[in-house]
């Protein structure tokens, strides 16, 4: 955020060339309605550069607040103990499978670092071994990233694609549910040969969050179906209305929390549910994640108006020359500078205006082309190659105390592995399918 604010309070001060180098017709038009001085620039930055850059990325941040409180909503009150109760055997290899399974589909429908969060604390509640716990986390964080890859709502980067008009949500899907389950089941398969038969469990499980709700179990069922039932409902609701996607989001939460109080309404006024705990986890853990989204997106969007990520589009296009070698570029580059912030850059870089000065690359980098759902594949596969690469992994490393080192050693290989049969799938899908 300090790097945002930073590149704009520059900009806002020393930007008046790019303003005539990259604005040149709107910039005269401004100037044919208000005197020629500073506070006009600057008037001009704020409002007709600036503007639409914190307009975007507020779309996106009210969709990740209302997710966000549905699955506080959800978890407060019990919905996802059902995932320990499935998860109850001490078979290695069955517990990892199933482990895997359930992170892939639940970071489908909610946002991955979410996912990542809940799934690691039933994890530890269950997995007494320090080794272990690390290594299942380490699957987790990657089955919630290959599971919020294929889907609109299940990530940030892919959630950035679609407001941003670059995919729709089936062909999206359709495209790349294969390589993401290809790259998981990869991975795990040479994970599951490390594993010892059985699992060390804790002397005494208890439910996760189990004391803090009295919701019968068919009530619990209800608000989990109408929770995540809701959130797959996003895209078709966009699709209706042509509303933005937030807003279907922030109906989607109206309608649980309506659900909530119905289910609860024997606790209102009462002094149970002031007892009940809230996920304060949950709550700094996404806040930090939309606090470093805005930094991401004002600090490129600072970058691409001096046209620097303009000079990188034609450099990019002349000497790589191929999208599969850029997307595998992209997905290295996520390893290390986060993925977050590789796909805001994309958005920026391969920006309509350039794509329109370059008509024969639209069927790649148009609306619904190859380029994105494979910049998104690579970006979510590369950037768990290593432990930094995403704020999910972030996660991993301060909850389960898992080191850079360790995890290049036991895991960057067998990701790898998985991301090049993932890739292969995603190549002949995309060439040898109509």
């Amino acid at each position: 955020m300090f790097m945002g604010v930073c590149c704009w309070l520059l900009y806002i001060g020393y930007g008046t060339e790019f303003i005539i180098t990259e604005h040149p017709v709107d910039f005269l038009s401004y100037l044919t309605k208000n005197a020629v001085d500073t506070h006009s620039v600057k008037d001009f930055i704020a409002n007709s550069v600036f503007l639409p850059y914190l307009t975007n990325a507020a779309g996106v941040v009210l969709f990740l607040i209302g997710t966000m409180t549905i699955v506080e909503v959800l978890n407060n009150n019990g919905c996802f103990d059902f995932i320990q109760e499935w998860l109850r055997t001490r078979d290695s290899r069955r517990y990892l499978w199933t482990l895997a399974g359930i992170t892939f589909l639940l970071s489908a429908n909610l946002d991955n670092l979410t996912t990542v969060c809940l799934m690691l604390a039933i994890m530890h509640t269950m997995i007494a071994n320090e080794r272990q716990r690390m290594l299942l986390g380490s699957v987790i964080v990657l089955a919630a990233n290959c599971g919020g890859a294929f889907t609109v709502i299940g990530d940030v980067t892919s959630l950035t694609l679609w407001v941003n008009g670059l995919v729709t949500p089936t062909p999206y899907a359709r495209l790349l549910i294969l390589p993401c389950i290809a790259a998981l089941l990869t991975t795990l398969v040479l994970i599951s040969r490390k594993l010892p038969r059985r699992l060390e469990w804790v002397h005494v499980a208890p439910p996760y969050r189990g004391d803090d709700t009295v919701l019968t179990r068919a009530q619990r069922l209800l608000m989990l179906i109408v929770g995540i039932g809701g959130l797959w409902f996003i895209p078709t609701f966009h699709r209706i209305t042509m509303l933005p996607p937030f807003l279907g989001a922030l109906c989607i939460l109206s309608l649980l929390w309506i659900v909530n109080e119905l289910c609860n309404r024997s606790l209102l006024g009462s002094d149970k549910m002031i007892r009940k705990r809230q996920p304060i986890a949950l709550q700094y853990i996404n806040i930090q994640n939309i606090l470093f989204f805005i930094g991401i997106t004002l600090a490129l969007g600072a970058i691409n108006e001096t046209g620097t990520l303009e000079r990188f589009f034609n450099w990019s296009l002349s000497s790589l020359n191929n999208i599969y070698i850029i997307g595998a570029f992209m997905g290295l580059l996520s390893s290390i500078f986060n993925n977050v912030a590789v796909i805001i850059g994309n958005v920026s870089l391969f920006s309509p205006d350039l794509i329109y000065a370059h008509p024969e690359l639209e069927g790649h980098f148009g609306q619904d082309g190859i380029f994105w759902p494979l910049l998104s594949y690579s970006s979510a596969i590369g950037s768990s190659l290593f432990s930094i690469g995403t704020m999910a992994g972030l996660a991993l490393m301060k909850m389960e105390n898992v080191s850079l080192r360790w995890y290049i050693r036991h895991f960057s290989g067998k990701i790898l592995a998985g991301w090049a049969v993932g890739a292969i799938i995603f190549y002949l899908i995309t060439n040898y399918t109509n």
